[in-house]
């Protein structure tokens, strides 16, 4: 989910930020209060471009900046390579220049704006031309057929990689004599270079490198553990602790109490004196190996290099054709001709590969009248009854993610032809597509902008019944007009304009009395309502 989205100096915006709920979230103000600068702001992460317009008026630049909860590296696509070491929470960010540039930022580091676009594209659903964006991509389609279905794609993208791999080895081995001696020679050295490589290796080294990088740290806190407990001149607190003992020798004779009182003493001496022998003992080990930091980042890098040189994307991976290497070789020098070998190979793969795609198949065309009628149910309450709604599985080239096309059809009208639902629907009805989508098949943060737009009455209520639902398995950020809408949120934000020079625009979040008035005003204001009341 999205934790906090940080604005800064983006138009009348001069500095905010919102810590989001994991539920539903309204963001409410006054016509031209500013409300749409926020959806500038989702924009710009979403790889919207910048230009100056944007900048306001308390500096050079302007800057927003979205933290969101853990995200696996598979979301982060290109940008996993610059997450830091022991960090879990992604950060994105579009900085826009006086000149109009603009650079975008992941944990603080420069990368490419279309891997910050894709990597919050992947965290972040918008409405309006992002969402248009998106259910005209094919990827995308499938991904929601699939989790509607509850199908998993791990073992396709396993077989996939199989059979890929056993095709490069099967092409590399039949091309020609050169391709075939390349080959062997990659192999011996597969087999030579990886020999003797345990898979946790990587992970030892890093936290070796961890510890070493702060050895200064970690000698100045031994150093002083062991001079406060054991000095070499001086008293320190197991000297104390003796000179108490001591104290109570001669009487403790008298008394029980005093007694058990010496025992403690004389073990609380013992132990720290024992801690004290451990920490000089520690501090003794970190001046044993000045050069070992040079020798585990060389050790790091050289498995990088390997890594890369082998086009394996972890250690395990490497270790395992590594192993597959030396059992080729194995086999060769007994005599097995490499060539038949690798075409049976490929042959089982690509045979295992059809097995997979096929049961995905099946499992995507039974869901997908299933994800058609309940999507039609969501869109006749979100006041889009007269349209009809059909999903359809077509084959397409395989991938990893299967040998099937997702097609989203929709007819607005009766006895209009079918089309599909990215070049059928306007914004607004885009917007209301996508909420019941993502109240059937599920999402991530979904951000509405357009959702309310031409709607009001039931209808309205309708679809602030269906955000609520929608919220209770996926976080909903709505910027909004309708107070059915904004009454059912977890969260509500204000967005204010302060009349000044230059003007600004303030977003708070509201407490319950400030909620009611914010209704209140929404609702046609304290005048209103009573001039409803009187008639």
């Amino acid at each position: 989910m999205l934790r906090r989205l940080r604005i800064s100096n983006l138009v009348l915006i001069e500095d905010a930020e919102l810590e989001l709920h994991p539920g539903l979230n309204a963001i409410t103000g006054e016509t031209g209060a500013g409300k749409t600068i926020l959806a500038s702001a989702f924009g710009l992460l979403l790889g919207a471009r910048g230009d100056r317009t944007l900048i306001g008026a308390a500096g050079d630049e302007a800057y927003v900046e979205a933290e969101f909860d853990t995200a696996p590296d598979e979301l982060l696509g290109a940008l996993a390579d610059l997450r830091p070491e022991g960090e879990d929470v992604p950060v994105l960010a579009r900085r826009v220049f006086a000149d109009g540039r603009t650079r975008a930022y992941a944990w603080g580091r420069a990368a490419a704006r279309e891997d910050v676009a894709a990597a919050a594209e992947a965290l972040i659903a918008m409405s309006g031309q992002f969402e248009q964006r998106r259910l005209a991509r094919p990827a995308y389609l499938l991904e929601l057929l699939d989790r509607y279905a509850g199908v998993e794609t791990d073992e396709a993208r396993a077989s996939w990689r199989r059979a890929q791999a056993a095709r490069r080895r099967h092409e590399a081995l039949t091309e020609d004599a050169s391709a075939a001696e390349a080959r062997m020679a990659e192999l011996r050295a597969l087999a030579e270079d990886t020999d003797g490589l345990e898979p946790d290796r990587e992970d030892d080294l890093r936290a070796q490198r961890e510890r070493l990088r702060h050895v200064t740290e970690l000698a100045a806190g031994a150093a002083g553990g062991a001079a406060a407990l054991a000095p070499d001149d001086g008293e320190g607190a197991s000297d104390l602790i003796a000179t108490a003992e001591r104290a109570l020798q001669p009487v403790e004779h008298l008394a029980p109490e005093l007694q058990a009182a010496g025992d403690v003493l004389r073990q609380a001496e013992l132990q720290l004196r024992e801690t004290a022998s451990e920490l000089r003992g520690f501090l003794a080990s970190l001046d044993a190996e000045p050069g070992r930091l040079e020798q585990v980042e060389g050790e790091l890098d050289r498995l990088a290099d390997l890594r890369r040189r082998f086009r394996a994307e972890t250690l395990a991976e490497l270790i395992e054709r590594g192993d597959a290497a030396r059992a080729e070789l194995a086999e060769l020098d007994g005599g097995r001709n490499p060539a038949e070998a690798a075409a049976a190979e490929l042959e089982a793969a690509e045979r295992d590969l059809a097995r997979v795609h096929g049961q995905l198949t099946v499992a995507r065309t039974a869901a997908a009248d299933g994800l058609a009628a309940a999507v039609a149910v969501e869109l006749a309450g979100l006041g889009l009854g007269d349209g009809e709604f059909q999903v359809e599985v077509e084959p397409r080239e395989a991938g990893p993610s299967g040998g099937d096309e997702a097609v989203f059809l929709i007819r607005p009208n009766a006895g209009l032809p079918f089309a599909p639902v990215s070049e059928t629907a306007s914004g607004g009805e885009l917007s209301r597509i996508a909420l019941a989508l993502a109240a059937v098949a599920g999402g991530e943060t979904l951000v509405f902008d357009e959702i309310d737009a031409g709607v009001g009455g039931t209808t309205a209520h309708a679809v602030a019944d269906t955000l609520r639902r929608l919220a209770e398995h996926a976080q909903v950020v709505t910027i909004t007009h309708l107070p059915p809408i904004a009454s059912a949120a977890d969260r509500h934000f204000r967005v204010e304009k302060a009349v000044g020079d230059p003007t600004r625009t303030h977003i708070e979040p509201l407490d319950e009395a400030q909620r009611r008035d914010e209704l209140e005003r929404m609702l046609g204001g304290a005048e209103f309502l009573a001039t409803l009341e009187r008639r």
